[in-house]
């Protein structure tokens, strides 16, 4: 139970902070969260609010990575798991199966409203907010279109982890993630 409520302190300190960065114009540019183990950045401007985990209501003949539909604040938002879905896209092994712990640790990242999708992610573990400064070395997408279009630059922090951006607006746009009939 403490760590439900730790985990909800977070996520409030959180959307205060996402809150703050958008109205005062901070420095601040991603949502760093981690999924299946890779540390991933989500720009703000496409990021929307935070929500617990919510089990969401499955939807026959899916996709494994689409978990279902969830009611979050009155609104129907299909829920798909990030790690799965890049997972699928990389042509990779699904990632394993959470545990309830596990799943009390999640959050799910709505997407921006402005993007037109009621689609909200299935995160592992909010890191916290990330700006540039937080970055020693940056790499720019494949130019050569050997990458997915939803994958931005990648960036390693001072401490030597790799970080890779994931542009929402074209995961949303994406064939891949719109179609989620199995």
């Amino acid at each position: 139970m403490a760590n439900r409520e730790a985990l909800r302190e977070l996520q409030s300190r959180l959307a205060a902070r996402l809150q703050a960065a958008r109205s005062e114009g901070l420095a601040v540019s991603w949502l760093a969260i981690e999924s299946a183990g890779r540390r991933l950045l989500l720009p703000l401007a496409q990021a929307g609010e935070i929500f617990s985990w919510t089990a969401p209501h499955s939807v026959p003949h899916a996709r494994p990575w689409f978990l279902g539909v969830a009611n979050l604040r009155g609104g129907l938002y299909g829920v798909a798991d990030l790690a799965g879905f890049l997972a699928q896209e990389a042509h990779a092994p699904p990632p394993a199966a959470r545990g309830e712990q596990a799943l009390a640790e999640a959050s799910l990242v709505v997407f921006n409203p402005a993007l037109e999708v009621n689609a909200a992610l299935l995160v592992d573990r909010l890191v916290g907010l990330r700006g540039a400064d937080a970055f020693v070395h940056a790499r720019p997408a494949a130019a050569d279109g050997s990458a997915p279009a939803w994958q931005g630059a990648a960036y390693t922090d001072r401490e030597g982890a790799a970080w890779q951006e994931i542009d929402l607006q074209a995961v949303s746009r994406h064939p891949g993630f719109l179609n989620i009939r199995a």
